[in-house]
């Protein structure tokens, strides 16, 4: 088997892989939630898509629909993207790991200008079914968007598959990655293999200044409190060889 024809069988692997329930990510979410994690204690949207950018589901937490920021759905899936989109299957990129290197004199500066949001696919349908999990308008369709702040990261499952991406906003972007990072670990879909962080660090925020991967501004004390203890309390798992 070529190397094309092996790369293109595992993509197709992949986009048939097993994803949470509508259910189980926003149980995970709304248990994630419950506890501290800095920002303003807003209510979140969250999004997952596959390896091919394609979006699986989108819930939101809370008792419905409008007690979340409205702009922060089509902000998760964008982040979702760009988690899967600038992964690799040896190495992770959360979205916060963007942030220095797209500022200007960064070496990335521009990449959030690369791969605009599809307006049409991100408001298209009836709001009502906004965050309805596999039945939001959204579900079935690739939205794009470049996200270069806290609250997406790369999916991977036990066996070290990169399966897609995890989007969350709704707060702060220090607490929209906190969040994700507890999401993920919930999900029990962290098997990250590396990262620009060293050791347990992989692909953390790292808050500092300047234009490289470790360079994100800070938020509140709390959250850059949580932030430095992720990695230790709710360390990423390691896949089977």
């Amino acid at each position: 088997m070529t190397v094309l024809r092996a790369t293109v069988f595992l993509l197709f692997a992949v986009v048939g892989a097993q994803f949470p329930t509508d259910a189980q990510l926003r149980n995970a979410l709304n248990k994630v939630l419950d506890a501290k994690n800095g920002g303003f204690s807003l209510e979140m949207w969250a999004t997952i898509v596959d390896r091919t950018g394609l979006v699986k589901m989108i819930v939101y937490s809370g008792e419905g629909l409008g007690e979340q920021w409205p702009g922060s759905r089509v902000i998760s899936a964008q982040k979702a993207n760009t988690g899967n989109a600038f992964s690799l299957p040896g190495f992770a990129i959360s979205t916060a790991n963007l942030y220095g290197l797209t500022q200007p004199g960064g070496s990335l500066f521009g990449l959030q200008e690369s791969n605009p949001v599809d307006t049409v696919a991100a408001y298209k349908g009836p709001p009502s079914s906004w965050g309805a999990g596999t039945k939001d308008p959204l579900a079935g369709k690739r939205v794009g968007g470049i996200n270069v702040f806290g609250g997406g990261l790369p999916l991977y499952n036990k066996a070290g598959t990169l399966l897609g991406g995890l989007g969350i906003s709704g707060d702060t972007s220090c607490t929209d990655h906190i969040v994700a990072w507890r999401l993920r670990h919930e999900l029990g879909l962290d098997y990250v293999p590396a990262g620009f962080g060293a050791g347990a660090v992989m692909d953390n925020l790292v808050h500092g200044t300047g234009t490289g991967a470790a360079s994100h501004p800070t938020c509140d004390d709390v959250a850059t409190g949580i932030v430095a203890g992720l990695p230790t309390k709710y360390p990423t798992r390691k896949a089977a060889k």
